[in-house]
């Protein structure tokens, strides 16, 4: 079930890009247990990143939870946290702590500004890491202010997504060198490293430090959204000379003008006339003479349309789990096929700490203390 299954890690309950990277990794065959305070809520059904982990609430004011906490972390490969840094230590389960006990224990920390640095300690969210890196700056039409791009760059793309790739290259240097380390994911670095294209274009001359004006930022007309005629909207990427004149094909444009793609000079008046004709068709008509072809061409669809596209039912790209939609577990591999291992459960302390050695006596006293 998955290409990770054996591998063990507790999570640190959190809020947004934490439980996504411990999703992602549960959703590849991971056991992952999470750790929640005390008196926690059960999730609901439709906190999709809480899918997939066992749960455990512990008091970690009181000595004995933080001592369960431990016992857990030393059966673990790995540790999954996104408090401010300080916090676990305060705790007591900081990473001395934790490498002392486990030396093979891979201590995956993530935050928005990253461990050390003047703005380490500071407030902040996903907009505001992406802020400093070029990336927000780069987003948004030209001439108007920078649009956030939802929050994906920096907390899922720079921080969920680095943080368990790190996690993972940790676990795999550990098989072969014995010893754990602590992994420092932070979104500013994340999201600077996830730009890393578009500052060598700017080395190169090739990309215009201005919203708007660049091949890929909607400067071009060939690279853009469009308005259709029911007031939808498809997107168009015709970049290469084929895929291009196919477009022309598939538009039925014989403007001359539009010979000029690569003329940065032209591609505002050309962006109106291609909207113009966009315009004149709706969607499911592009959709009827684009779809499959070699423009390069995609319908804009909402949320609630992606899981009925054709395209996304053949792959099973969306499957339904006690009853909510959602994204099915990426990416897909031939013999270790990854699924869901259950809806978002609250936390379980006799089951979720027995399937970890704990014996039910132990379980026993822990809730007579209060330490859970």
């Amino acid at each position: 079930m998955g290409p990770l299954q054996g591998i063990r890690i507790v999570e640190f309950a959190g809020i947004g890009p934490g439980p996504f990277a411990a999703m992602l990794l549960s959703d590849l065959g991971a056991e992952i247990i999470r750790i929640d305070r005390k008196g926690g809520r059960q999730p609901l059904k439709t906190e999709i990143y809480m899918r997939g982990r066992k749960a455990v609430a512990l008091d970690m004011k009181h000595p004995e939870a933080v001592e369960t906490a431990l016992r857990l972390i030393d059966k673990a490969d790995a540790l999954l946290e996104g408090f401010r840094p300080g916090v676990m230590e305060r705790l007591g389960v900081g990473p001395d702590v934790c490498l002392k006990r486990n030396p093979k224990l891979v201590y995956g920390r993530m935050t928005g500004w990253g461990q050390t640095g003047p703005l380490a300690m500071a407030a902040g969210h996903d907009m505001n890491y992406i802020a400093i890196s070029g990336a927000l700056h780069a987003i948004g039409p030209k001439d108007q202010k920078p649009v956030p791009p939802l929050n994906l760059v920096g907390d899922f793309g720079g921080g969920a997504l680095y943080l368990a790739m790190g996690v993972l290259a940790g676990i795999v240097e550990a098989l072969r060198s014995g010893k754990g380390q602590v992994v420092d994911t932070a979104m500013t670095d994340g999201a600077a490293s996830l730009m890393t294209m578009f500052y060598g274009m700017t080395a190169m001359g090739v990309w215009k430090d201005e919203r708007g004006s660049n091949m890929l930022d909607g400067g071009a007309h060939f690279y853009d959204t469009y308005e259709t005629k029911d007031g939808k909207y498809v997107s168009i990427g015709s970049i290469e000379p084929q895929f291009y004149k196919e477009l022309m094909e598939k538009t039925g444009i014989d403007d001359p003008a539009f010979a000029a793609q690569m003329d940065r000079s032209a591609w505002p008046a050309l962006k109106e006339k291609l909207a113009a004709k966009i315009k004149t068709k709706t969607r499911d008509e592009w959709d009827a003479i684009m779809s499959g072809s070699d423009v390069c061409y995609g319908p804009v669809l909402s949320i609630a349309e992606a899981p009925k596209h054709p395209h996304n039912v053949a792959r099973k790209t969306f499957i339904e789990l006690d009853g909510v939609v959602q994204p099915a577990p990426a990416p897909r591999f031939s013999r270790t096929v990854p699924e869901v291992q259950g809806p978002p459960r609250a936390a379980d302390n006799a089951a979720s700490l027995k399937a970890w050695g704990f014996s039910a006596d132990e379980v026993a006293k822990l809730e007579a203390a209060g330490a859970i």
